[in-house]
């Protein structure tokens, strides 16, 4: 009986992709690099994890479980404001990394950006923090348990105390897009709220302000749409710090 007729296999194409062709020598280098960018994704994804268990962990260990969850949480959300709002506007951003005892960051690309998306990356931030904090109040007032106080409390006043306009807090990018009225137009809000609330972080940000009114350079046309969302966070968390029992011990 004769043996079975077999079909030849077509030998492998070996033409070289059009991309390879002007690499030329550096073709399997550039290889390289594209099969490793699912590890380095993967890589990223396992700092924000590590970091953040490390986060939660030591305030585990200082405040006890219920605290530490509950803040490793609230400043989870207030990072994932940032990177939710760059991620909407269509920018390249990393998930945020936890640096136990100082705080956390989202590392995004912020060149060629205007000053007034900048404010609103910036004010992202504080405006998922008041929502946090609001939650944690509202568990407060239904239940009745402490925790929950602390936790509002604690997290008005991270968000309050992150708008001053200084150093690397994003009341500093926040404050960019706003003209010289716009700028005092804050300074006297806070002083009034002080006035009105008694709440001490908003001497320093009428000293933040204050500060800013002499930084240059200032727009000659601010941004009336930052400047409402600046001072509704101020009016927003001064007053939950107000509402809430550590606010009047």
């Amino acid at each position: 009986m004769p043996p079975p007729e077999q079909t030849p296999v077509p030998p492998p194409d070996k033409t070289p992709h059009p991309w390879a062709k002007r690499l030329g020598p550096l073709a399997p280098l550039a290889l390289l690099l594209a099969k490793a960018k699912t590890l380095l994704f993967a890589l990223f994804k396992l700092k924000f994890l590590f970091s953040f268990a490390a986060f939660l962990g030591i305030y585990w260990a200082l405040y006890g479980a219920w605290f530490g969850i509950g803040f490793a949480i609230m400043i989870l959300l207030h990072e994932m404001g940032h990177f939710v709002e760059v991620k909407r506007r269509g920018l390249p951003a990393d998930m945020p990394v936890f640096l136990p005892g100082l705080g956390a960051y989202v590392k995004w690309q912020a060149l060629g950006i205007s000053t007034e998306v900048r404010a609103l990356v910036a004010l992202a931030g504080p405006a998922a923090g008041l929502l946090a904090a609001f939650i944690a109040a509202a568990l407060f007032w239904r239940t009745g348990d402490p925790i929950w106080a602390a936790l509002a409390h604690t997290g008005a006043w991270l968000n309050l105390l992150n708008l001053t306009p200084v150093w690397m807090l994003d009341g500093a990018g926040a404050i960019q897009p706003l003209d010289r009225m716009g700028r005092i137009s804050l300074l006297v809000f806070s002083v009034l709220l002080f006035w009105w609330s008694g709440q001490a972080t908003l001497l320093l940000l009428s000293a933040g302000f204050a500060w800013q009114l002499y930084r240059k350079p200032i727009p000659a046309d601010g941004s009336v749409a930052v400047q409402l969302y600046y001072a509704g966070l101020l009016v927003a968390l001064t007053w939950l710090l107000h509402a809430t029992p550590l606010a009047r011990s």
